[in-house]
């Protein structure tokens, strides 16, 4: 499939989407905003695709919004803005909620929006130099959306630091805080990155981890009785899964089961 501002390609169960326009530092407009909405349908909807990577081409993962789009929201009515926010908003919900694993390979800076994509990965990876952070509040605007997600993710006091100064963190503080999973080395990201999905397509059943995803994405939102009731009925449901079988068969047979 084409697109005009990123690169969709499938290999060995895994589509990589990269975000492709690195002389605008791969900075977010409606056009960007909508493809990425597309990749990721089609992504969901392709039974050969079990892991998604994202990336960014160039030097920055995502800069954020193109200035060119925050002078064009500045003519908008509030209806308009309110429209355009929703398209950036089911962005974030379709990759939150994607049956399939979101891996961030952030081999640049990830700034405003561009941390917001990194904060919606399940599991996300960065070089040393790469500065993470919301900067919204500088230009007097507000990470809204983001913080839905950043304060179920690290918690809100540690939330309140990154969203209320607006600063840029590195990469080993944003690991720390628990924004991101791990800091690779530039010269060994993509193998890291390349490797931990394989590992995922290969020892873990697609079934089981869409699951997860979603117990994870859920539990959270409700009380502690509800969430047990919640978790027993997955469990049972779980246990007659043909994935279920397989794996238990071959765990009982002593079989390497490649899923």
């Amino acid at each position: 499939m084409a697109f005009s501002f990123l690169q969709y390609t499938v290999s060995d169960r895994v589509a990589t989407i990269a975000l492709n326009r690195p002389e605008k530092r791969n900075a977010l407009n409606g056009l960007l905003v909508a493809e990425l909405r597309e990749a990721f349908r089609v992504a969901a909807a392709d039974d050969a695709v079990k892991v998604v990577v994202l990336k960014g081409n160039g030097e920055a993962f995502c800069a954020g919004a193109d200035l060119e789009y925050l002078q064009q929201l500045q003519q908008n009515t509030y209806d308009e803005n309110l429209t355009d926010s929703r398209e950036l908003m089911q962005l974030f919900r379709e990759i939150y909620e994607l049956d399939k694993i979101v891996i961030a390979q952030v081999e640049g800076h990830a700034v405003a929006g561009g941390c917001g994509l990194v904060t919606l990965c399940d599991l996300s990876y960065a070089v040393p130099s790469a500065l993470l952070g919301y900067t919204e509040v500088k230009i007097g605007f507000i990470p809204a959306l983001v913080a839905v997600f950043l304060v179920r993710k690290i918690g809100e006091g540690r939330s309140r630091e990154l969203l209320l100064t607006g600063k840029l963190v590195t990469a080993e503080k944003a690991a720390t805080d628990g924004l991101i999973t791990g800091v690779i080395p530039a010269g060994e990201i993509a193998a890291h990155v390349a490797k931990v999905a394989a590992s995922l397509c290969t020892e873990a059943s697609a079934n089981s981890l869409k699951v997860t995803k979603k117990l994870i994405g859920t539990v959270l939102d409700l009380p502690l009785q509800d969430g047990l009731l919640h978790a027993a009925e997955l469990n049972a449901a779980t246990r007659g899964h043909e994935d279920c079988k397989r794996g238990i068969a071959a765990f009982l047979n002593k079989e390497k089961l490649i899923w």
